[in-house]
């Protein structure tokens, strides 16, 4: 099966359905030897593009995951990104906010954390965090010192949406690409992983109570992500929605986004002039 990345894309101002949308689709790979393969040569793809990204040190790029838990947003990250240099790769897994993250407002730990020039971030969770789980827990909002707290909630979000879209808009301006990517996993497929992981002693410590409790807000979230994604996915900065079930299938499809945003940039090792060819020749005597 053909993949194009554009299936799984959420267009700028789309109506999104999660329960319309595939947990799982036709597989990219015949058998797990011919996965492997796949990978492998993205990952060769992948390589070159990032050492132009670096070598260029002009644009830089934001990967953003987001998921239920058991998704498989740790695999994406080890799996996908394990053949980057990095020196040009960094990874921020955003937890409960911090007294200090506290005190300041709900991007300012994200633009501590952006990556630089030349650099690819990753983003294990994210700021999106502060329009989901904030919002199926709107509780967590008392401890945020918002002034003038309104007593319709939904205009928190609306402004968050806007906050987030201007956000990204600016770092787009700026030279940075930001890719957003949701693991689309079913509420089946996590039950089996929990069952999984509470069964297989070397997986009990992925297991966590907050796990089940959080299972219990699925249709919540789903909608916290069906409006989230509604309101944020633009042209510069884009969702993806990837089916889930299928890890394998999911980290082929990820690859495939990271490589066309990549691919899209139009990247190239600087180019050296006369002048930079005439000390490089100079050199080259002096060391001979």
């Amino acid at each position: 099966m053909k993949m194009t990345t554009a299936q799984f894309r959420v267009g700028p101002g789309e109506k999104v359905k999660l329960s319309k949308r595939p947990t799982k689709v036709e597989r990219f790979y015949k058998s797990k030897p011919h996965y492997r393969e796949l990978l492998g040569q993205r990952m060769v793809e992948l390589q070159e593009l990032q050492d132009k990204l670096y070598a260029s040190n002009t644009y830089s790029v934001l990967f953003v995951l987001q998921a239920m838990d058991a998704a498989g947003k740790d695999g994406v990250i080890k799996h996908v990104m394990t053949g980057l240099n990095p020196q040009g790769c960094q990874v921020f897994s955003f937890k409960q906010p911090s007294t200090e993250e506290l005190d300041h407002d709900f991007l300012w730990r994200a633009v501590r954390a952006l990556p630089e020039r030349g650099r690819i971030g990753i983003f294990n969770r994210s700021y999106y965090e502060e329009v989901l789980v904030v919002r199926v827990h709107p509780q967590i909002l008392r401890n945020q010192g918002i002034p003038g707290l309104p007593s319709d909630i939904d205009k928190v979000w609306k402004g968050r949406f806007r906050s987030i879209a201007d956000f990204e808009a600016h770092l787009a301006r700026n030279g940075t690409r930001v890719v957003k990517i949701y693991l689309h996993l079913s509420r089946e497929e996590q039950k089996k992983r929990f069952l999984a992981r509470i069964d297989d002693p070397a997986k009990n410590w992925k297991f966590v109570r907050s796990d089940i409790e959080e299972r219990g807000y699925w249709k919540d979230y789903a909608k916290a992500y069906e409006e989230c994604m509604e309101s944020t996915s633009t042209k510069d900065a884009p969702w993806f929605v990837v089916p889930a079930d299928d890890k394998q299938n999911a980290r082929l499809i990820v690859s495939r986004v990271l490589l066309d945003t990549l691919a899209d940039m139009k990247l190239a090792y600087p180019k050296v002039d006369d002048k930079q060819r005439r000390e490089l020749a100079g050199f080259r005597k002096l060391l001979l």
